[in-house]
């Protein structure tokens, strides 16, 4: 043994995107906002179909475009297997805690894993995970559908989002949490009113003043949109963003401590090189 200070711990780092990556998410989530928002994007007198129609060319047009995503990566960022093993682990843990609230009145925990992954992973890597964790978990639970290409939108973006937060290196303790909770508050509002644009025009015209109108203008049907999501799921959002904060808090340190150690040792960084110092060669 020899003394001396011992080489500072390796900080875990987001996995980087790189051009070729930021480009797939782009094209990626054009394609999600064109499937979500074409009651706003169209003009009143196009003749579209529902979402039932346009949900299986939507949903493979998703896998092909996160194949794109992870093959971005992997090459740009230089993921090893053990990266993609981690992948893996993430979206099952992910899936199997969507079944232990069922839904009931928006309690699901699996929100909270989803934005503490994203945090420590990246916008890139999150999104991949959001996306397979909420295919894996139809998949568990038998919820295979229409809707299920846009749940994996969905929650790709809810993931990407905690990975886009500032002070990924640098921010830590209770400020993090904070944050972190703040933004899953925040965000399990924003995911359940996207949902709602998936089911919204299902609903009869005849059958109720706030149901998507084809022919009625787009300040008019955002009207509707709006009130819609008031009269159906704010306690459902509601229930999902205190599950939530929650957690995050309650749970958010030992798992980003965790998350961010598995990091390092799946080796999401360059190589290792070593340096001299005092005879004895160091991990930089």
């Amino acid at each position: 043994m020899t003394g001396g200070t011992p080489p500072p711990q390796r900080q875990a780092r987001a996995v980087r995107l790189g051009p070729r990556s930021v480009a797939a998410l782009v094209l990626v989530s054009a394609v999600g906002v064109a499937g979500f928002g074409w009651p706003f994007l169209a003009p009143p007198d196009a003749s579209l179909n529902a979402h039932a129609q346009d949900a299986p060319w939507l949903f493979a047009g998703v896998l092909v475009l996160l194949v794109a995503v992870v093959a971005a990566t992997i090459s740009e960022s230089g993921l090893g297997p053990k990266a993609v093993a981690m992948l893996g682990v993430l979206a099952a843990a992910g899936a199997a805690l969507r079944p232990i609230g069922a839904g009931t009145a928006g309690l699901e925990p699996m929100f909270f894993l989803m934005v503490l992954s994203g945090r420590v992973l990246g916008p890139g890597f999150g999104f991949v995970l959001g996306s397979i964790t909420m295919f894996a978990s139809a998949l568990l639970t038998g919820g295979v559908g229409p809707w299920m290409p846009f749940q994996m939108l969905a929650m790709g973006w809810f993931t990407m989002g905690a990975g886009l937060l500032p002070g990924p290196d640098r921010l830590r303790g209770r400020a993090e949490l904070l944050m972190l909770a703040a933004y899953g508050f925040l965000a399990a509002f924003a995911y359940g009113t996207v949902m709602n644009l998936a089911g919204w025009t299902f609903m009869n015209t005849l059958a109720s003043n706030i149901a998507f109108d084809p022919d009625a203008s787009i300040a008019d049907n955002l009207a509707r949109f709006l009130s819609y999501c008031l009269a159906t799921s704010l306690g459902w959002d509601g229930g999902r963003a205190a599950m939530t904060v929650v957690l995050t808090l309650a749970l958010g340190t030992p798992l980003l401590k965790a998350l961010r150690r598995a990091t390092r040792r799946a080796a999401f960084e360059a190589p290792v090189t070593f340096e001299k110092g005092d005879g004895v060669s160091r991990p930089t």
